[in-house]
């Protein structure tokens, strides 16, 4: 089992409010997001893409893994993953990722192709992520 992290820091409110997210890597390190890239389309990051970039990079290296195991190797992979925001009640959900895939692997045959694929997008962690069990420590300083 590994455990690894991001962290976010805020201040102010929720549209004049600025934040920054890092993470351990130092992949990104104080990268800024907030109200106005979120939903305004301005500079900065937001949650949803980080969710995408993972969900593809996740999804990529287990169809990596379901490839090798039936003895097939990707000379490239490319994938897209679309995360939507949707208003829902008072608040937003992310009601669907969509996954685009782009790949040439030798060998392979369309059939196969997508029943490797449907596998990797069913057992890929991030593709688990919304049935996790998510916890919380909350301590108020100050």
């Amino acid at each position: 089992m590994s455990t690894t992290f991001g962290s976010a820091k805020w201040k102010g409110g929720i549209k004049d409010g600025v934040g920054s997210i890092s993470t351990k890597s130092g992949a990104l390190a104080d990268y800024p997001y907030g109200f106005a890239s979120r939903f305004e389309g301005k500079p900065g990051s937001n949650p949803e893409e980080l969710i995408g970039a993972a969900h593809a990079a996740c999804f990529t290296m287990a169809l990596s893994l379901i490839l090798g195991e039936a003895k097939l190797t990707a000379e490239s992979m490319e994938t897209k993953a679309d995360v939507t925001l949707e208003k829902e009640g008072e608040g937003y959900a992310i009601k669907k990722v969509h996954l685009t895939l782009t790949a040439k692997v030798p060998g392979a045959d369309q059939a196969k192709f997508d029943e490797l694929a449907m596998m990797a997008m069913a057992g890929c962690p991030v593709s688990k992520l919304l049935k996790a069990d998510i916890t919380l420590d909350a301590k108020l300083v100050g």
